[in-house]
């Protein structure tokens, strides 16, 4: 096993590294699902899923992790935390279909937020006053990008409706995956988590095929095979990072996918942000970055804490 090494701005770079990649991943799944011949949610999933494995396969390889990379002692962990986060990526890949990538970005912000409040319900972890606090700033910045899609504004597109239904749902999957990730990862390697969930979205996305699947041209195949293949550095990358730098450093640079966002969706989709999209996303990055600086303080306390306790000899 390769051991973890402290190179704060090597993490930095991969972590960055990582949002970039799969920014453009989301790109290639927002085109593809709205093309002349729309490629359906589930195939997505099935490229995206499948074209990740062998790009994991060789990493492990590389990293000599291939004989234990991949032994689980809770398969079942590992399928019910495939399942919901096989659901939360269908939705985020629908919801590209439905709404401006910018709109999905900001909307998926509330994922960490949600994450929270699941975690205090099911793993019992202690929420402050201040978390708490920033949790409602985070939620009302979603309410307000959300506010013209369900009613607040006129869109007069149905569509943008259920887009801001699904891509909110997606979001709340994806919080309820993480809560499944925490527990297995006291007793799972994070190899194995990686891996064994694209052997099972692999698998979900493939039993979709009765539901509508089409045959790509060579030219949204190839973009097919690309977002799997971009997935899976995109988890490299972003699985490398934590072994150079503190997540509480490195979590911030999450939000640099909503710059990435706001030029891909004007340049490339034609996609103008609107008010409402921009303040509420403000309001979601804002109340991330503050509790990401919190649990940093706490945690520069706590190594505090234990240092005066270490007897000195």
């Amino acid at each position: 096993m390769i051991p973890t090494q402290s190179s704060p701005l090597r993490g930095i770079l991969l972590k960055s590294l990582s949002v970039v990649v799969f920014t453009v991943m989301s790109s290639l799944v927002k085109a593809t699902a709205g093309g002349a011949l729309p490629i359906p949610p589930g195939q997505q999933m099935f490229f995206r899923s499948f074209f990740a494995i062998p790009v994991i396969l060789v990493w492990l390889a590389m990293r000599g992790e291939l004989g234990v990379g991949l032994r689980t002692h809770r398969p079942m962990g590992h399928f019910y935390r495939g399942l919901v986060g096989s659901a939360a990526m269908c939705m985020s890949f629908w919801a590209l279909a439905l709404l401006p990538l910018p709109e999905v970005t900001a909307i998926g912000y509330a994922a960490p937020l949600l994450t929270v409040i699941l975690a205090a319900m099911f793993l019992g972890e202690p929420v402050r006053l201040f978390r708490l606090s920033m949790v409602a700033l985070g939620l009302l910045g979603v309410v307000i990008v959300l506010s013209p899609r369900l009613g607040a504004g006129v869109t007069g597109d149905p569509r943008h409706s259920l887009g801001a239904v699904v891509t909110l749902t997606g979001a709340t999957c994806t919080a309820m995956a993480m809560i499944f990730v925490r527990k297995l990862a006291q007793e799972e390697r994070t190899s194995a988590i990686v891996f064994w969930f694209s052997v099972t979205s692999t698998v979900l996305g493939l039993l979709t095929l009765p539901f509508g699947w089409v045959m790509p041209d060579a030219r949204v195949l190839a973009m097919l095979v690309a977002i799997g293949l971009l997935g899976g550095v995109a988890q490299i990358l972003l699985t490398s990072a934590y072994r150079y730098a503190d997540a509480s450093l490195i979590a911030p640079f999450d939000y640099v996918s909503m710059v990435l966002a706001l030029l891909i969706g004007w340049f490339v989709f034609a996609e103008a942000p609107t008010g409402a999209m921009l303040a509420g996303a403000a309001l979601v990055i804002l109340a991330g970055i503050l509790i990401i600086w919190r649990e940093r303080q706490l945690g520069l306390e706590r190594n505090r804490q234990r240092k005066a306790m270490t007897p000195q000899g």
